[in-house]
């Protein structure tokens, strides 16, 4: 992926809002090869700017970044406490049965095969999603559900787990999709679509939306 500039949606002096592309890490990984990611872009244009949370490599949308360490505790101090609202648009296989509810699934890293994760009621940490059907399109093997989710919780690829294990998982997903479903969708179909949380410094409520690309 070209070394562009990252999208900003909004920055002041404590914070900032990126969209992500799909296919590029939030975080740097292990080797020179894996540095290109999103906080190394956005810290070519804000050097004190450090990432609060994660999205997957191939999930798209919004990601906050704060300004300097005291921003940073403040930021990451309202993800703990689960005051940061976060929706999810996803694409998966299969007409969902019900319109809405929850799953509460426990997660725990499948160490076997990471990265991939699992559902283990015994040694899981406690994962809750919340779905909402926005759309059912198609029929038979091109049936697809569109599906507004809220993360609860953030375990590591919650989203992309607690759907496959309900029998839905999300188009493109090369980890937890049949393989023929990342032939069909050449990126996966989840994206961070919107965002609410309090402003670090001023308590003024902030939302920000990104447009789905699929």
């Amino acid at each position: 992926m070209p070394h562009l500039a990252p999208t900003i949606l909004y920055s002041d002096d404590a914070l900032i809002v990126a969209d992500k592309p799909a296919g590029l890490l939030s975080v740097p990984g292990r080797g020179e090869h894996l540095r290109d990611c999103l906080a190394v872009r956005v810290q070519a244009l804000f050097a004190d700017a450090l990432i609060v949370h994660r999205l997957d490599r191939d999930t798209s949308g919004l990601i906050v970044l704060a300004r300097g360490a005291e921003m940073h505790r403040r930021m990451s101090m309202a993800f703990e406490k689960r005051t940061v609202g976060k929706r999810y648009l996803a694409q998966v296989h299969g007409h969902v049965d019900h319109e809405g509810g929850e799953i509460d699934l426990p997660l725990i890293v499948d160490w076997e095969n990471r990265p991939r994760q699992m559902v283990d009621p015994v040694r899981g940490r406690r994962a809750l999603t919340r779905y909402r059907v926005l759309a059912r399109e198609g029929a038979g093997v091109d049936a697809i559900s569109r599906v507004e989710l809220e993360p609860v919780t953030g375990r590591s690829h919650q989203l992309r787990v607690h759907l496959m294990t309900i029998g839905h998982a999300i188009l493109g997903d090369s980890l937890y999709a049949p393989p023929e479903s990342a032939e069909r969708h050449p990126r996966l179909h989840l994206h961070a679509a919107r965002i609410e949380f309090m402003h670090p410094q001023t308590q003024q409520p902030m939302s920000f939306e990104s447009c789905v690309p699929f």
